[in-house]
């Protein structure tokens, strides 16, 4: 064998009792499990290297079931951010928005639109944009770095938003037969190249344009593969519950399966109102309905800046969004919808600048408003909130990222128990201060939410993290410490693990977890990111 990990206690990903064993591994995969004997005393198993584990718990590694890596892993070969943290695959192509399908327009905009979220915006050259198709994304993947492949392993969502634009531009209308049939096009062709499924940003523009005619008949195509459909849904806010009534009625319809993207309740309207989401969800599971959805472990959310304008605001794309707001008359309209009424992309509700805080600019010249609330900047300036907010998304080129606090903290302790639930750091990793979740997701779980204050046990939560969204995704031979299984695993150490990013010191690795292999080599030894490159795409049907 080429290495065995002695004296170790197995978590399986089962969710059932740990157990002391000696574990093999072989050409990539688990070839062998040795459980200690009866009388304490475990039969030994013998390999070209043996790791004495005594201490430490393994566990398949963990799968980040909402990742915003789509240009991180071509850019960054450590990628220690997630590879630290013990994500061995990242489910990407989020929200409704990234990289593919395009072509040159499209590309050119949706790198402009998303700048705050992947960076690489319009007119840098730190990425060859040499993909147009799904297909072709996926092999830009495999080949990484000079052929030698990325960090983790990778499946793709195709983003509704992106294929809406690509079909019918920013306009906010009803398709037309043509363009529906040009979008159907589009998805069963990325489904084909190997995607998983299908993801919506129905706060974010154009793909929020859609009505749900239009998303049940992409979902129809979605299910027709057996992939599911990942609706950021139409708001986390105001009407919270009827945007997940909504996605579960629509996806029903169209015979596909779903999961619900980071399934939050914010904002002081929905303040312990988590019961009557899961009260919801219940109900359509105990139907058979096919239903899993993930979260992540912070009250604070984190998206751009410019998402919180009106959707109206957006029609036309980015180059219009800023015609917009140089306009005094429609900024300040703009202004009246987001303070008054509550804008769409706001979820609804009026939005609070001291619960804006900036985490990230494009241009290191705006490096002042990082780590500041809109409000506090705007104090400093002598200036209104909306004056500072406006000004910033001028100069910036609509490149701010925020972390919005307007999360529940009993609303978080009370989903992840769900038994659909999964682990996703929705972890954008630009700017100066990224919300911790994109380095301390996972160990943030265990060590907080398992350890200290004992909401969900270590067996259950691990299979949170690991099984279940390896059966979401169709994976049959990942997401188990089983025979024959692929040799994705985590080595911590469950009274230490634990993440040290914050939101004042947000790049920080976590501790606790020494051990990370992909394929049966060492990604993370003793701690540290070795130069190892074996992540691949993970494709339908692969």
């Amino acid at each position: 064998m080429d290495t065995v990990v002695r004296d170790v206690t197995v978590i399986d990903g089962t969710g059932g009792p740990s157990y002391r064993a000696d574990v093999g591994l072989d050409g990539g995969r688990i070839a062998e499990i040795r459980r200690e004997g009866a009388a304490g005393a475990a039969p030994r198993l013998s390999g070209r290297r043996t790791l004495d584990a005594a201490g430490l718990a393994l566990s398949p590694g963990f799968i980040d079931m909402h990742a915003h890596s789509d240009l991180a892993l071509l850019r960054d070969p450590a990628h220690e951010a997630k590879v630290n943290q013990g994500v061995t695959l990242e489910v990407i192509g989020q929200d409704g928005l990234s990289y593919a399908p395009v072509d040159d327009r499209t590309l050119a905009e949706v790198r402009a639109q998303i700048v705050g979220w992947n960076g690489s915006g319009p007119g840098t050259d730190d990425l060859d944009f040499d993909w147009r198709s799904v297909g072709e994304y996926l092999d830009r993947l495999d080949h990484g770095f000079d052929g030698h492949g990325i960090a983790t392993n990778a499946a793709y969502l195709i983003p509704q938003g992106t294929v809406r634009m690509l079909a019918l531009g920013w306009d906010d209308r009803e398709a037309t037969p043509q363009e529906l049939a040009r979008m159907r096009h589009l998805v069963a062709e990325g489904m084909e190249q190997g995607a998983v499924g299908m993801s919506s940003g129905l706060t974010y523009t154009p793909g929020m344009y859609a009505d749900d005619a239009e998303l049940t008949e992409l979902c129809r195509v979605v299910a027709s593969y057996g992939g599911y459909y990942c609706p950021h849904h139409r708001s986390y806010g105001a009407g919270a519950l009827d945007a997940y009534r909504e996605m579960v009625a629509l996806t029903h319809t169209a015979g596909c399966a779903l999961h619900l993207a980071h399934a939050t309740m914010n904002f002081g309207v929905n303040k312990g109102r988590a019961p009557e989401l899961l009260a919801l969800l219940d109900g359509a599971l105990d139907e058979g309905r096919d239903i899993t959805l993930d979260t992540y472990p912070y009250t604070p959310g984190c998206t751009t800046l410019v998402a919180m304008l009106p959707s109206w605001a957006s029609v036309g794309g980015p180059e219009a969004i800023m015609e917009r707001l140089r306009d005094d008359e429609s900024a300040a309209r703009i202004r009246h919808v987001m303070e008054v009424e509550g804008a769409d992309g706001c979820h609804g509700v009026p939005i609070e600048w001291d619960a804006i805080e900036i985490s990230g600019v494009s241009d290191p010249a705006h490096s002042s408003y990082v780590g500041r609330t809109v409000a506090q900047s705007a104090q400093e300036r002598g200036e209104e909130p909306w004056v500072t907010a406006r000004r910033l998304l001028l100069e910036d080129r609509l490149g701010p990222t925020i972390l919005q606090h307007v999360g529940d903290e009993d609303n978080v302790r009370q989903i992840m128990r769900h038994r659909v639930h999964t682990g996703g750091s929705d972890g954008i990793l630009q700017g100066a201060k990224p919300h911790p979740r994109a380095y301390g997701t996972f160990p943030q779980y265990l060590g907080r939410y398992v350890r200290e204050l004992g909401v969900l046990g270590l067996e259950e939560c691990v299979a949170h993290l690991t099984s279940r969204p390896a059966a979401r995704l169709g994976l049959t031979d990942r997401g188990l410490v089983r025979e024959g299984h692929r040799a994705d695993l985590v080595l911590f150490d469950p009274e230490t693990v634990a993440a040290r990013s914050t939101f004042e010191e947000p790049r920080v690795l976590p501790a606790g977890i020494p051990h990370v292999l992909i394929d049966g080599h060492f990604v993370v030894e003793d701690g540290r990111r070795t130069d190892v490159l074996a992540g691949r795409s993970v494709r339908r049907g692969a």
